[in-house]
């Protein structure tokens, strides 16, 4: 989590909501990081997590792996609870462990508002680990905003 809150707070520099996101590998190892990227790209698809999953599917794909696009080995940790976007490309990949710090109470699909990940009704299921570091995640998320307000 430590990685993905230096992702977090390097949003910040293009004035992106700062989130950040990283692929661990089976063996512990970094495949990826990811942050948003939104309004240093355009891009409204940018999000921390599709980000980080985009980079590491390259990054696996580039390295012989056997799996090709699937991350079914992988973990994705990230500041906050995932959208139905980024819930969605999650199952998607088939990423099989999600770990993210602060609940997302507004459009968050990994349990609070969706439950996306852990939908019985799709063809794959993500275990979820929440609230990993979630007072440092939440204050840089409140404090980004407090900041927009002023």
């Amino acid at each position: 989590m430590g990685l993905a809150l230096e992702e977090a707070r390097a949003a910040l520099a293009t004035g992106d909501v700062p989130i950040g996101a990283v692929v661990i590998g089976p063996d512990g190892t970094v495949v990826a990081t990811g942050r948003n990227e939104r309004e240093a790209t355009g891009d409204p698809t940018a999000h921390a997590e599709v980000v980080a999953i985009r980079s590491a599917a390259r990054a696996l794909r580039d390295s012989g792996h056997d799996d090709g696009w699937r991350l079914s080995e992988c973990t994705l940790v990230v500041t906050l609870e995932p959208c139905a976007m980024c819930a969605g490309a999650i199952v998607l990949s088939r990423i099989p462990r999600v770990v993210f710090g602060a609940w997302d109470e507004k459009a968050g699909a990994s349990g609070s508002v969706f439950d996306v990940l852990r939908e019985p009704r799709l063809n794959h299921w993500v275990e979820v680990f929440p609230r990993v570091r979630e007072a440092e995640c939440a204050a840089l998320l409140t404090g980004f905003f407090a900041d927009l307000r002023k």
